[in-house]
């Protein structure tokens, strides 16, 4: 996780999602793109980047993405200055993509090589529901990389304690992988090991947890079951009370949906106060 692509509207949930890469890539020794994607009908799949490439034509919609294009990148410019008071000394690229944000977001993942995507949620009601199913739910579904869902400020960003939600089950396997980077990257953190019981017969025997932990060698390791009607409300109520910093989810590439929880990502990153999501895909 040290070539971290940052997506920023300018919104103050997109500036959290900004707080956290910079943090990171500080921590991790990374580099940092910041990118912006300029939604243009008429050319979709164009791609413009702050150092360079000129825009060709004259129509009034052209001199306007112009325009559009400089004042953007003065704002692109002050967070870049921003990145560099707070973490000196790591490397940050501004990047603006002319497209549709799904895909200006997916282009950029493979023309930059990112290994990690921060991203930020909005809101808390019905809205921040159709922000996250149509935009970071499909961007959870396609990237193919890690995705970090950030939805409330984090000014002083450390992960000390992981949650990783499952059912423990044979397919649980599939996502050790991709847990194992989040481990590697944060050797010190404690991984929490969590099962959440939803109704009659829903529960898992902690040495089950304690199996898997030994199994896979997971070290600085904790296990825990809680009861709640839904699987989201559970996680939530679990990463607060030990002061979670990442909840790490895995998905199924095609459908976004983990299949541990039994819920779509944008349920869960919908709840109210959730700390950072981390979301890659199952292997295989």
């Amino acid at each position: 996780m040290k070539n971290i692509l940052v997506a920023t509207d300018f919104s103050p949930e997109a500036h959290h999602a900004f707080e956290v890469a910079v943090q990171l890539a500080q921590l991790t020794g990374g580099q940092l793109t910041l990118l912006h994607v300029l939604e243009d009908a008429d050319e979709p799949g164009g791609a413009f980047s702050t150092v360079g490439g000129p825009v060709s034509g004259h129509s009034i919609d052209q001199i306007f993405t112009i325009k559009l294009m400089e004042a953007t990148k003065r704002r692109m410019h002050a967070l870049e200055a921003e990145a560099a008071e707070w973490a000196p000394g790591v490397p940050v690229q501004d990047v603006v993509e002319v497209a549709r944000v799904g895909e200006g977001i997916l282009t950029a993942i493979e023309r930059y090589g990112a290994d990690l995507v921060v991203v930020g949620a909005r809101g808390h009601g019905a809205m921040e529901h159709f922000f996250v199913s149509s935009t970071t739910e499909r961007l959870i579904r396609l990237a193919p990389c890690p995705v970090l869902t950030v939805k409330h400020p984090q000014p002083a960003f450390k992960v000390q304690n992981i949650v990783f939600p499952s059912d423990f089950s044979a397919e649980a396997a599939g996502a050790l992988d991709g847990l194992r980077q989040v481990l590697a990257a944060f050797p010190d953190a404690t991984l929490h090991l969590l099962h959440v019981a939803a109704g009659a017969g829903g529960h898992v025997a902690q040495q089950q947890m304690q199996d898997f932990a030994q199994q896979h060698q997971l070290a600085h390791c904790l296990t825990a079951e809680i009861d709640a009607n839904r699987t989201s409300v559970g996680i939530e109520e679990y990463a607060r009370r030990v002061a979670a910093d990442v909840v790490v989810i895995p998905t199924h590439v095609r459908s976004g949906l983990s299949h541990f929880l039994g819920t779509s990502i944008a349920e869960t990153v919908a709840t109210h106060a959730f700390p950072p999501v981390l979301t890659y895909h199952l292997a295989g």
